[in-house]
């Protein structure tokens, strides 16, 4: 068996008992430590995989898709991952792949306005210490606080960046409500400082340890709240 097929058949199935795969295994020299290698990962990804399913796993697939048809939409790239036969390995590093790759902030901020419609019909007020609690709680947002309210908060929840928790903010101004998402600073994050689509327009903005987003559909509520926003996070 040459080591093409070799290595193939044990991409394939690295658990194989098959007497021809087991005789080539020993007919060089580092065949050996290769198959272990993949016998390993294959009980790394069994145990990864054995996860209970969140409550909340038909949103986020459900997000998933819409980022998808969104970024279909604002820019058609396409990006091709090629492996060998094992679904399980395949998938395992697909999955690492996506999560380590760029996050366009604003393409993101949109789809969860969209996704998360029904923030913007709530009118529950929320105040000042409730807000600053819950920022606490965001990884590495532990020590950022606003010293005043931005302004009626009318909704507040925490969301999912690309794996980053978030946290997400519809406030109620003179010119209708503005989501506010409050994501913590990471490298792999791209800020654009304004963004849009068809119906709503969007600012971003940098602190020391956030990317802060406002999403409304008119631009003068936008700048107003990015100002008040600016004197009042810290």
């Amino acid at each position: 068996m040459d080591e093409l097929e070799f290595r193939r058949r044990a991409y394939g199935e690295p658990q194989s008992q098959d007497p021809e795969f087991l005789q080539a295994q020993k007919e060089a020299s580092g065949r050996d430590a290769f198959v272990n290698d993949l016998k390993a990962l294959d009980r790394k990804i069994a145990k990864a995989l054995k996860v209970d399913v969140p409550e909340d796993l038909a949103d986020k697939l459900l997000l998933r898709q819409q980022l998808t048809v969104h970024h279909k939409q604002r820019r058609r790239t396409t990006f091709l991952v090629a492996m060998a036969a094992s679904v399980a390995f395949v998938f395992g590093l697909s999955f690492s792949l996506l999560r380590l790759g760029p996050v366009d902030l604003g393409e993101h901020a949109l789809s969860h306005v969209y996704h998360e419609y029904k923030a913007l019909q709530s009118e529950r007020d929320i105040d000042l210490a409730d807000i600053n609690a819950s920022l606490v709680s965001v990884p590495g947002l532990e020590s950022a606080h606003f010293s005043s309210a931005p302004g009626r908060v009318v909704f507040k929840a925490y969301c999912d960046f690309q794996g980053v928790r978030s946290l997400h903010l519809v406030l109620e101004g003179d010119a209708g409500k503005v989501t506010l998402f409050i994501v913590p600073v990471e490298e792999r994050m791209q800020l654009p400082t304004q963004f849009a689509d068809n119906r709503y327009q969007g600012i971003g903005v940098k602190t020391e340890d956030a990317y802060l987003l406002l999403v409304g559909e008119e631009k003068s509520a936008l700048e107003h709240l990015e100002q008040n926003l600016l004197q009042s996070f810290i």
